[in-house]
């Protein structure tokens, strides 16, 4: 292959513009609706956490999301690209790429950098699946919310030039799985086929994947109903791994694929899979090296101790039996996961560029993809399934244009 496809993104973000849900709320939440606020944020460790508290007198100038009693600080862990280094500190609007929100430079940011689709998750204020919206108290004020982001997300960020080239992915109201369900064929209704979940709905306070009332069951029937993938990405759990207190970030940078692994023995043991056979679910930024021991170890317990119900293993099939063509795994930089690609699945496997995130390849995506493909030994076939086809046939892409 003289130069790579190009890629088809399932894992980038973008930043919620300042009048997201000013311009779309009723009136009468003007001040307590979310909005932008500017004013200086002063960064201070306590407890070994990081805090941000606004100030009228020193510190930094940060754009600081406001929402009813929430005071959320826009930091440029959220919007990295083109800043030097990796840090917290506050930052505006008028600081960051005007590609991380406007949609006209997103485009041309794509087109630099060798990307024909993107998916973009929530960002800054929603987090990675709306769990801001959850935890707040008042839930009519959150359901509207989750609809007037839904709303932009499809009528706007995905609409106009940026039809087919930006794949709605969109959130639900996550306390309530019926108005989950609801909200899901509305999107659906108006062209959206992807939605984002949390990979864990525990640490959240919601019921897990193993309720024994099936809580999510509304929800994960209108995915399957209305062929919606579920899309979970790392830290959509709002926890990441950690092994002691006092371990720098960077084991936990280590570890992030290990809320992928769990979440997947959760979707599958559970009986989810197996209970509704259409719904399809993708893990951004889990990459898939860990995955062929996951399925041999899930497939020999089941083996050993299928039959016992005490064991909580009750499937009709092994458990690597409800991957191929359901579960498609994200990687940006996997080499052990490429050279595994026949034990995980060819045609489970997409790319990411993430961004505007620190883990960004932007604006060397082309050259980061060519060489993973090229060390790994990838024929014309898997390098075109690894970075576009897997992707048009996951998300039905061609209802966008989108075919080959």
């Amino acid at each position: 292959m003289n130069e790579i496809p190009r890629i088809i993104s399932v894992d980038d973000h973008v930043v919620e513009p300042p009048d997201l849900w000013t311009s779309r709320l009723p009136a009468k939440y003007a001040d307590r609706g979310p909005r932008i606020v500017r004013a200086k944020a002063r960064m201070e460790f306590r407890g070994g956490n990081l805090t941000f508290t606004k100030s009228d007198t020193d510190g930094e100038w940060c754009d600081w999301w406001l929402y009813d009693d929430l005071e959320y600080p826009f930091n440029r862990l959220s919007a990295a690209i083109g800043f030097e280094g990796l840090d917290s500190s506050p930052v505006t609007f008028d600081e960051i790429r005007p590609g991380c929100w406007i949609q006209s430079e997103r485009l041309k940011d794509m087109d630099a950098n060798h990307v024909e689709a993107s998916i973009c998750f929530p960002n800054v204020l929603p987090r990675f699946c709306g769990q801001t919206f959850a935890e707040r108290p008042d839930k009519e004020l959150a359901l509207l919310c989750v609809q007037a982001y839904n709303d932009w997300m499809i009528d706007e960020w995905c609409a106009g030039e940026g039809k087919g080239r930006l794949i709605p992915l969109t959130i639900v109201p996550l306390w309530d799985a019926h108005l989950a369900a609801a909200e899901i064929h509305r999107c659906a209704a108006k062209g959206s086929f992807a939605v984002a979940f949390s990979e864990n709905p525990s640490p959240l306070g919601l019921p897990s994947m193993h309720d024994k009332d099936r809580f999510w069951d509304p929800f994960l029937q209108a995915c399957d109903d209305t062929g919606t993938v579920v899309n979970m990405h790392i830290g959509s759990s709002s926890r990441m791994p950690a092994t002691s207190p006092d371990a720098p970030f960077a084991v936990s940078s280590v570890l992030t694929f290990s809320n992928a692994q769990g979440s997947l023995c959760d979707w599958i043991i559970s009986g989810t899979l197996s209970r509704f056979p259409g719904i399809k679910i993708a893990y951004s930024e889990g990459q898939a090296g860990w995955v062929p021991y996951i399925l041999e170890r899930a497939d020999k317990l089941w083996e050993e101790r299928g039959r016992d119900t005490s064991f909580g293993i009750n499937l009709p099939h092994p458990p690597s039996t409800y991957v191929p063509g359901r579960v498609y795994f994200c990687i940006f930089d996997d080499e052990v996961g490429l050279a595994n690609r026949d034990r995980i699945g060819m045609s489970q496997l997409t790319y990411e560029v993430d961004y505007p995130h620190a883990d960004s390849t932007f604006p060397h995506s082309k050259e980061t993809a060519t060489r993973i493909v090229e060390k790994a030994g990838l024929t014309d076939a898997e390098i075109y399934r690894f970075l576009r086809g897997n992707a048009i046939d996951l998300y039905g892409l061609g209802r966008y244009g989108i075919t080959k």
